[in-house]
């Protein structure tokens, strides 16, 4: 009897243990979600292309792997804000607009996402370095966006551009709906040249499997492209211009 007693008095601190974890796990749920916008205006004279494109969900360091909001306030942490998450994890997010973004251009026969398992002349292979809030610059924060892209010909899967591509905003106010604004802008900015750079790299023709590659222009290091503006050097924080300079 002491014992069946003892039995059910621990299951009942088990369910209230229970009950007050889920109770926090469900106070501490995002209570505002927010999301980034495609390109949609692009240069004149961007070349028509006659090849499909597939493009891979971003690699991304597990403190960018996630749903949540971002932010480093030392050079050497991530946290994130509280009650408030992306309509989705960072990385597809990204790739999604990425996708949107080509699309919008009118300038290419198909692209995808690679998930699909598009057959694709070529494959874009993106690497989310940074996407996230710097507020140690001062307030209200900088946000940092850079992606490094690798275009890859299928296929015989190979490499033949490689660049990086990063943008700082400094955004209006130290509040989420304006620090998410420069998240839009800094993104923009980057998806921008990134797809200007993947319709100008290949031939506007799909490739041969007999085709010589331009050794000099796919396989130079000193060809790979790297595009930075309006990041802080060192501690000047000067260059970073704010949401919509």
């Amino acid at each position: 009897m002491i014992r069946c007693l003892a039995t059910c008095v621990a299951a009942l601190a088990l369910l209230s243990s229970c009950s007050f974890v889920s109770a926090v796990d469900s106070a501490g749920e995002p209570t505002d979600l927010y999301t980034v916008s495609p390109k949609s205006t692009f240069d004149a004279d961007l070349p028509a292309v006659y090849w499909q494109l597939a493009v891979e969900v971003p690699a991304a360091a597990a403190n960018l792997n996630t749903g949540r909001i971002a932010i480093a306030m030392t050079p050497t942490s991530t946290d994130y804000y509280a009650k408030v998450a992306w309509t989705d994890r960072a990385p597809l997010m990204v790739q999604t607009r990425i996708v949107d973004s080509f699309e919008n251009t009118r300038k290419i026969v198909a692209v995808s996402r690679e998930s699909i398992g598009l057959r694709a002349n070529y494959v874009l292979q993106p690497d989310l370095r940074n996407f996230e809030a710097l507020y140690y610059y001062g307030q209200p924060p900088i946000v940092k966006v850079r992606i490094i892209a690798k275009l890859v010909r299928m296929p015989d899967r190979q490499i033949i551009g490689v660049a990086s591509f990063e943008r700082c905003v400094r955004a209006r106010a130290d509040k989420v709906p304006k620090v998410v604004e420069a998240f839009d802008q800094a993104l923009g900015s980057v998806i921008k040249r990134l797809v200007s750079w993947t319709l100008r790299t290949p031939p506007a023709r799909p490739p041969s499997e007999s085709a010589p590659y331009d050794i000099e222009r796919f396989r130079n290091p000193a060809n790979s492209v790297v595009d930075s503006e309006n990041c802080p050097r060192g501690n000047d924080a000067s260059m970073v211009p704010y949401t919509d300079e």
